[in-house]
């Protein structure tokens, strides 16, 4: 089952207390205080781990708390610190606090760590509280109380390409035939309830991930059909692929409405590279691709899933444009030497 967003509580630990205590050693006269201080409580963090690729071990258990922190006892001894509670997470995942919106970060890496709780600081023991004319203090503290609150997972899932188009277009067709991924094929619309993932590899070690995102039909990006159930899911793709099957009624009209539901959802989604896929180029049986007005595109094709073909030029065409994506990407974010 794929779950992409839940609502989790989190509680970091309490800091342990500081003791109260003083020395008492044979001919040790006048020992003083010696209580020492509380130790920390555990953090709550949420870390990236790529072997994930939902959050459905979060429908199963929604609380989550931190060891709080053990307390200081004589001797100078400080309690131990909490051990802290991690929340293993897909990358892709945003986080939120659930109830007032606020931004908390991203996990975009595997490996990657978001503190969302801070564990509470232990408190002082009365050594801490002795001064040259207060000597035998009997003050402690105790500890702080570790932070609270309820967190809203969300995941984006992160492909170099994304498949876009109406029910039945041929996406998850596609899908399994380029990559190792075996989504649902049938013949009725809506077939794609989740999306799925899939690595394209081609020679000399060239690989990069595609998604097929269920069918957006009109009024998706309002919430009709899955709606925006699963349009957050094509925000971090780097190319979108339209696709529209070669028996479509209006080629035009159907390219038109993908790009509109896309615009309608976010502008920053509808400017990024994007080509246009005519699928199911079988039922031609001859290959022919239709001239459409699709002003931005970086190219048009036609495939054929099932006869495998047109396949070798798409991918290629896909590859070349990540290339000059990813090499614009590593240009802007490679430091200048100043002289």
């Amino acid at each position: 089952m794929f779950i992409d967003r839940v609502v989790v509580r989190v509680e970091a630990g309490t800091g342990g207390s500081g003791a109260s205590s003083f020395r008492r050693e044979k001919f040790v006269p006048m020992g003083g205080p010696d209580g020492g201080d509380g130790g920390r409580g555990g953090d709550v963090r949420v870390r990236g781990d790529r072997n994930l690729t939902t959050l459905l071990d979060y429908t199963y258990r929604d609380s989550w708390k931190a060891e709080r922190g053990e307390h200081g006892s004589g001797s100078n001894k400080t309690g131990r610190s909490g051990v802290d509670v991690v929340l293993p997470v897909p990358p892709g995942t945003i986080v939120r606090d659930a109830d007032s919106n606020e931004f908390l970060g991203e996990v975009l890496e595997d490996g990657q760590e978001i503190v969302v709780a801070r564990g509470g600081r232990g408190g002082r023991g009365n050594a801490k509280f002795a001064t040259a004319t207060h000597q035998a203090p009997r003050e402690w503290e105790p500890g702080d109380e570790g932070g609270v609150r309820s967190l809203e997972l969300e995941l984006k899932l992160i492909a170099d390409v994304g498949l876009v188009g109406q029910p039945n277009a041929g996406k998850s067709t596609l899908l399994s035939v380029i990559s190792a991924a075996r989504p649902k094929i049938a013949d009725y619309p809506f077939t794609t309830l989740a999306p799925n993932l899939g690595v394209v590899a081609l020679s000399g070690h060239r690989t990069f991930v595609v998604a097929d995102i269920p069918g957006i039909i009109e009024g998706a990006a309002e919430g009709k059909g899955l709606g925006l159930q699963f349009l957050r899911h094509i925000e971090r793709t780097r190319v979108l692929a339209f696709l529209i099957p070669i028996d479509a009624l209006d080629w035009q009209a159907e390219y038109d409405q993908l790009r509109r539901e896309i615009a309608a959802y976010s502008e920053e989604l509808a400017a990024k590279p994007h080509c246009v896929v005519f699928t199911k180029l079988d039922l031609l049986g001859e290959h022919y691709v239709p001239e459409i007005e699709a002003p931005g595109t970086f190219g048009m094709y036609a495939v054929s899933a099932a006869g495998r073909e047109g396949l070798d030029v798409l991918l290629a065409a896909w590859w070349e444009q990540l290339l000059t994506l990813r090499t614009r990407e590593h240009v802007r974010v490679t430091p200048v030497e100043l002289p």
